[in-house]
């Protein structure tokens, strides 16, 4: 995703396996561009690191699954959701 391209680069320059503290104190300030915003690596990855990380691809899942919701479009929004029983739901349409 390409919001976390500049973070991916930064997890690729540590020897593993690395520290969330190490990668925090070293690039926790890298603000991250969101959809909705801005945020720190470093908060993201406060919120959802193990304390140690065996890969870059380990660190790069901790970030993804640490940023808030400015990283979301609309809020609770899917277009996929099946209809609640009871509810009727929009007319198929087959093309």
């Amino acid at each position: 995703m390409r919001m976390l391209s500049n973070a991916t680069d930064a997890f690729q320059s540590y020897d593993y396996p690395v520290s969330a503290e190490e990668i925090i104190e070293g690039d926790g300030d890298m603000e991250l561009e969101l959809p909705n915003g801005t945020e720190r690596l470093g908060d993201a990855l406060s919120r959802s690191a193990p304390e140690t990380f065996e890969s870059a691809e380990d660190a790069e899942f901790a970030a993804f699954s640490g940023v808030s919701s400015k990283a979301i479009g609309r809020k609770g929004y899917s277009d996929r959701d099946p209809i609640c029983m009871g509810e009727d739901g929009p007319d198929e349409v087959s093309f």
